[in-house]
């Protein structure tokens, strides 16, 4: 018989007291660093350096590397966590902290003992800034196609090529570039890091984009780019690997950055219809309102828990681990900017405005549906496992 005075069991879906802890200082910091500045710093298109620093202090430079080299060493279910609580501040300096990390993670994760102490520690701390260099102007979800090249040449390599839509490109110090080093596909490229110092290295002009204003976006090119042999990250040829791999949590933390700003702008959207009058009467009477409060709360809970599983299994290694991040981003991302835009309008005209910080959402998170893979690639990589699972 059930002992009625047992105490409940812990849901798996709570937060642990670390957790809630985390979330706490990641919302504070968040609240009080970046939300405030978002919109200047959006129509400003300014870069703020010195307030990432403030981040890396709070560990969120290196938030999955080890801690022997200044990492945070946390899980990729507590960075779902951290993605989301940033977001609710700025979704662009969320983002651009989630492709940071990414580049933290392959050097942790495949770089030697003297690679990860070289780097590493600079990067955890945010004093130095990292960009991930892998799509190309003819190249983008075909990645196993680019034409970058890293040619050995005695104890160095020189690269030449051109990088397209390279997050903090001009202003990071240190690049993880994707480079072919062998024949055609996937098996040809390898994986190196490069400094921003070299000889050869330039960058084009910031592009104008519809959002992440806040971040630079350029060309990195590289012309008779030399790096030594020890900046080569791995082995020859498993640098499209690494690539991929580092993609699977920049899938799930780029669907937790728009699960976290299309929360904030759900949140403004609650807010406002429980003020607003018309027609003689609270807008929070009219039942069609309700509703879409309701589905968006409903899709965005949905998210969250997608999301929650994901991470699970990138910590624990699960075999379905590709397919379920994928499946994660693709959610995430669509029914974040529909819930965000349904805000928007909720907000009437007002939403429209920029003081309200409502489309400036909308903005930034229309690229999540593209970035780290776009969507129909996401589907692409569901729907083949589910063919291969039934094979």
């Amino acid at each position: 018989m059930t002992d009625l005075m047992a105490p409940p069991a812990v849901s798996p879906y709570a937060l642990t007291e670390e957790q809630e802890a985390l979330v706490e200082a990641v919302r504070d910091f968040a609240q009080r660093r970046l939300a405030p500045n978002a919109i200047e710093w959006d129509q400003n298109k300014h870069f703020p350096v010195d307030v990432l620093r403030e981040a890396g202090e709070l560990g969120l430079g290196g938030i999955y590397a080890h801690e022997d080299v200044g990492g945070a060493g946390l899980t990729r279910s507590d960075a779902v966590l951290i993605f989301e609580e940033l977001a609710k501040g700025d979704t662009t300096i969320a983002a651009y902290i989630s492709i940071h990390n990414m580049v933290v993670w392959m050097i942790d994760s495949f770089g030697s003992d003297e690679q990860r102490s070289q780097w590493i520690p600079k990067l955890a701390s945010m004093e130095q800034l990292a960009s991930y260099c892998l799509t190309e102007p003819g190249v983008g979800s075909d990645a196993a196609a680019l034409v970058t090249s890293a040619v050995r040449d005695g104890d160095s390599y020189v690269l030449n090529g051109v990088k397209q839509f390279i997050s903090g490109a001009g202003a990071s110090s240190v690049y993880v570039v994707m480079a072919r080093t062998g024949g055609d596909g996937a098996k040809g490229i390898s994986a190196f890091i490069v400094p921003s110092e070299v000889a050869g290295l330039s960058f084009g002009a910031n592009e104008r984009k519809m959002g992440w204003n806040a971040q630079p976006t350029k060309q990195v090119i590289f012309d008779n780019v030399r790096v030594p042999v020890a900046n080569l990250l791995g082995e020859e040829g498993e640098g499209f690997s690494f690539a991929m791999k580092g993609l699977n949590g920049g899938r799930i933390n780029m669907g937790a950055c728009s699960l976290g700003g299309a929360q904030w702008a759900l949140d403004q959207a609650v807010r406002y219809v429980k003020q607003r009058e018309a027609f003689g009467s609270p807008l929070s009477e009219q039942q069609s309102l309700v509703f879409a409060l309701a589905d968006m709360e409903t899709d965005l809970t949905a998210a969250r828990l997608l999301l929650k599983r994901a991470a699970s299994a990138l910590d624990n290694h699960e075999p379905e681990t590709a397919s379920l991040c994928a499946m994660a981003k693709r959610f995430a991302t669509d029914v974040a900017f529909t819930a965000a835009n349904s805000a928007l309008q909720l907000h009437g005209g007002y939403g429209y405005l920029a003081d309200y910080g409502i489309e400036k959402v909308v903005r930034d998170l229309r690229v999540h549906q593209i970035l780290e893979g776009t969507n129909e690639i996401m589907r692409l990589i569901v729907g083949r496992s589910l063919l291969e699972d039934a094979s």
